[in-house]
């Protein structure tokens, strides 16, 4: 960990406000806002992710937070993995400034998008007058499409940002507890793992038949290479673009629960899921050995990617949430509710 990262660590610890606060707290965004918001008028300002709604917005403005998972429960979700009681109280403090930071913002924005029915609920049960809508992650269904290259019978593929923590924990737990076993059953096995700034502890990882490439241009070749793609998440949420691109491209997908929740999947169906390690090994062996398996479950994937989850639903989805804020806005008076704090509280 970076001198960096653990001075913000520790300045959070002492500090009322979490680490996603203290972290995206800068001084000069509020200035570049305030001078755009001057030369500009904005109808609707959509705000990434609750840990940046802390900022000063035109009051006459709609803010729409877009709540790409409920950030709280990743921290609680990494506490109750953490090895190591200081990494595991930090986590939990920070949870509990999270949440109420979180909350807080749920009642301040105009609507919030969340990307699962679950997300929804979480939302309404802090906050019930919430004005939400379920704006699902999606895909690209032309980017992200079968492809002509056959898949190598025994290539398994993680991808992403690898040096996502939900990611680092993933992969660690995988080729723990979960890669010994299905080695001993398929001596010729491969791991692939694909994305953006592994950590030392994934590099460490690499191997004769473990393959650690960092970023790529294009994650649709390496896709296409696999038999199987993994999501052994332990920690996460919202909804994982990860599994949506992999079933786009027809891919057999083995995950976790935690890792398919908030998807309209369905074990069997469209997906495996299992979550004690012997099974997760399990469910792989059987994608590497059943070709009909391998074929109806990415062919089923498929199907509901396009039904379900390609980017233009998702968009007007959300555009229908524009609308509702805007109209609710017109036609009620301002409340405290609605009123932002300074970038300063």
């Amino acid at each position: 960990m970076g001198s960096g990262k653990r001075s913000l660590q520790l300045r959070s610890l002492f500090s009322s406000r979490s680490y996603e606060r203290v972290v995206h707290d800068r001084e000069g965004l509020q200035s570049a806002l305030d001078q755009i918001v001057e030369r500009h008028r904005f109808d609707v300002i959509q705000v990434e992710a609750s840990f940046m709604a802390h900022y000063t917005f035109p009051g006459e403005t709609v803010v729409v937070l877009d709540e790409h998972n409920v950030e709280y429960e990743i921290q609680r979700r990494t506490a109750a993995v953490a090895r190591g009681l200081p990494r595991k109280l930090h986590n939990y403090v920070d949870y509990l400034k999270l949440k109420r930071e979180e909350e807080g913002v749920w009642r301040k924005v105009d609507a919030c998008a969340v990307t699962s029915e679950r997300d929804e609920m979480t939302v309404r049960r802090a906050y019930p007058l919430a004005r939400t809508a379920v704006v699902p992650n999606a895909v690209d269904t032309e980017f992200f499409s079968p492809g002509t290259r056959e898949a190598e019978r025994s290539t398994i593929v993680f991808f992403g940002t690898i040096s996502y923590y939900p990611n680092t924990d993933a992969l660690q737990y995988f080729m723990r507890d979960i890669y010994p076993t299905l080695k001993r059953s398929h001596p010729s096995v491969r791991l692939l793992i694909v994305g953006q700034s592994p950590p030392p502890s994934i590099q460490s990882l690499a191997g004769p038949d473990v393959l650690v490439t960092g970023g790529v241009e294009d994650i649709r070749p390496y896709i296409e290479r696999a038999r199987v793609v993994i999501a052994p998440l332990r920690i996460g949420g919202g909804t994982r673009l990860k599994i949506l691109e992999a079933m786009g491209m027809g891919k057999p997908v083995v995950s976790t629960t935690l890792g398919a929740e908030g998807l309209a999947v369905s074990h069997e169906r469209d997906i495996l899921i299992a979550d004690r390690a012997q099974d997760y090994a399990a469910q792989v062996a059987r994608v590497l050995d059943d070709d009909d398996l391998a074929a109806s479950l990415g062919s089923a994937a498929r199907s509901l990617v396009e039904t379900r989850y390609d980017w233009k639903h998702s968009a007007q989805k959300l555009e229908a949430l524009y609308r509702s804020a805007l109209l609710a806005r017109h036609s009620l008076p301002a409340s405290a509710d609605n009123a932002f704090p300074s970038s300063a509280a």
